[in-house]
């Protein structure tokens, strides 16, 4: 039953597949083994490890990256206060509301350290994204750390009955990392209501744009409590050029920029050059979300075809339960060929694997189904 499933899907999606640019010849395979492209043309390393964006920078951006290269002997003032501006348009907001990071790691560690000044603790859901841990407790920051639900679900009444007086920040990714499960936009935004009379909320929004829930930046407009993380290296595929922003109340902002060196500097000319041409590529980011989401479920379909739990994911990764395979799961499919496993929770073995182009997924799938048997 699931192999018809699954090779209905693929039939039903054949021709959207090969409209947004994928490879391979769809009529000559044998859809029980459903790849596409030739391997000869793949990279020596397929690198499914990190949540990036295979098919990115856009065009418009790599153009504009390459012309900043001659100008960029000067100080990125002037593009700096042009993105600022622009960012804060997309929201309803403006430049005030914005203030730049290396990546939005820098903007979690900023708020990290700005709420942890007078000690106390931070609630997380676990697991989550935590590279801002470790800034939160050499900060005097301790964590506490909320479980997900049996279904890998961030449930925000949890969330709520953790905090106590001595809260200083709620953090939140949504869709969550890495397990991919969101939290829906009404449920959300009560959350924050709640949460935010009480410390502040981080929510990181590094992957939004691949799902189909709106943004809650529109809320700092009034909500001083509330800083929204958000980045250039997932859907824009730029994650090497460090590019993220905060988007948070006026107030809010002058008080973190007080823990950057030099507020607002931390991104190059040419980075803040490939960011601007970016925002203005809605195709490339449209082509980028429909691709990932076909090749996110032809992935998805292929674990569960070999038993695995596969959370439904509203990002461009999946978590995935592997029981029933003997060994350690990600050293036999990692290797000097491909990174694709990383592990989350050793109880239980659920395993994050990134989506890459549907060539490198079916190179994924194969190398599991070989370690599997």
């Amino acid at each position: 039953m699931e192999k018809l499933q699954r090779r209905d899907w693929l039939k039903q999606n054949a021709l959207l597949l090969a409209g947004l640019g994928f490879t391979g010849k769809l009529r000559s395979l044998g859809l029980e083994s459903p790849g596409l492209g030739d391997k000869k043309n793949m990279p020596p390393f397929v690198k499914l490890s990190a949540n990036e964006n295979p098919y990115g920078p856009s065009p418009l951006a790599q153009k504009a990256m390459a012309a900043a290269i001659a100008g960029s002997n000067r100080y990125a003032w002037q593009l700096t206060d042009e993105i600022r501006k622009k960012i804060g348009q997309l929201y309803g907001l403006d430049e005030n509301h914005v203030l730049m990071g290396a990546g939005s790691s820098e903007i979690l560690g900023t708020v990290a350290a700005f709420t942890g000044k007078n000690r106390g603790n931070a609630v997380s859901p676990h697991p989550t994204f935590r590279l801002w841990w470790q800034v939160a407790e050499s900060f005097g920051l301790t964590i506490k750390k909320v479980p997900l639900t049996a279904d890998k679900k961030i449930e925000t009444a949890t969330l709520l009955a953790a905090m106590d007086n001595n809260t200083k920040l709620l953090y939140i990714c949504n869709p969550n990392n890495p397990t991919g499960s969101v939290i829906p936009a009404e449920e959300l935004k009560k959350c924050i209501e709640r949460a935010s009379e009480k410390a502040m909320v981080l929510l990181d929004e590094a992957y939004t744009e691949y799902s189909d829930e709106p943004s809650m930046a529109p809320m700092v407009a009034t909500n001083k409590n509330l800083v929204v993380a958000k980045t250039f290296s997932k859907i824009h595929g730029m994650a090497g050029t460090r590019t993220g922003f905060a988007l948070a109340h006026p107030d809010t902002i002058r008080q973190l920029a007080a823990f950057q060196p030099w507020a607002n500097a931390g991104v190059s000319a040419v980075s803040l050059a490939g960011a601007l041409a970016s925002l203005d590529d809605s195709s490339f980011l449209k082509e980028c979300r429909a691709k990932n989401d076909i090749v996110k479920k032809y992935s998805a379909l292929a674990l569960e075809d070999m038993k695995m739990t596969v959370v439904p994911s509203h990002a461009n990764f999946l978590y995935y339960q592997a029981t029933g395979f003997t060994g350690d799961f990600s050293k036999s499919i990692n290797s000097s060929a491909i990174n694709a496993v990383r592990v989350f929770e050793d109880t239980g073995q659920w395993y994050r694997t990134s989506i890459g182009t549907m060539e490198e997924m079916k190179y994924f799938i194969d190398t599991v189904k070989a370690k599997w048997a």
